[in-house]
């Protein structure tokens, strides 16, 4: 990845949280009004998690070797987004609401089907294996571990609740996904203005 390849994305400078108060708060929330995500907010998270930090190209999650085998995608109603870093923009894969789907595939969790936005942090773990052997698959899930953390991290301080989710079905959340063989789905990270209690 060259220097004029990407574009490092400066977040908003706000009166905000400080980290020890987003750590304090983080809680898994699994009842979200049905307040949808702006642009803005869904590009913010997708930013956290795997966002661009400098010319060079490197992100804000570390990455064994610098490889990079994190994707994220982002449903809501309408429809499923590809997080493309170098641009930090979404791009539409898809018009239909999956939410639905992707519940019946994370075995009936309602979370990932009430939730406004489901984050999907997905790997193309050859792309780490390649360089590291057998041992670059451990490396792919503590990437995907930084990832989800820093986007659970900022729902927390931009009043967001969210929760990870590691149980579904592969197979079929990547058909709902139209993802490829080599991707491999490692979180649904439900995200959303918290419901009242």
């Amino acid at each position: 990845m060259t220097a004029t390849a990407v574009r490092a994305y400066a977040p908003r400078h706000r009166a905000r949280p400080t980290l020890d108060d987003a750590l304090s708060g983080r809680r898994s929330v699994r009842q979200f009004t049905a307040r949808a995500l702006s642009e803005d907010q869904l590009l913010q998270l997708c930013w956290a998690a795997q966002g661009i930090t400098d010319p060079a190209g490197r992100r804000t999650a570390p990455s064994a070797g610098a490889r990079y085998p994190l994707e994220l995608l982002v449903v809501t109603a309408h429809g499923c987004f590809a997080y493309d870093p170098p641009h930090h923009r979404i791009v539409q894969r898809s018009l239909d609401d999956l939410r639905a789907a992707l519940q019946w595939a994370a075995l009936s969790q309602e979370p990932v089907g009430l939730s406004p936005a489901v984050f999907v942090i997905a790997a193309v773990p050859a792309r780490t294996t390649d360089q590291y052997g057998p041992r670059g698959e451990r490396y792919v899930h503590l990437e995907a571990g930084h990832a989800a953390q820093n986007l659970l991290l900022e729902a927390t301080a931009m009043g967001f609740g969210a929760v990870p989710i590691g149980a579904f079905d592969d197979a079929r959340v990547r058909e709902v996904l139209d993802l490829s063989g080599d991707r491999e789905v490692v979180y649904l990270i439900p995200v959303g203005e918290p419901a009242p209690q």
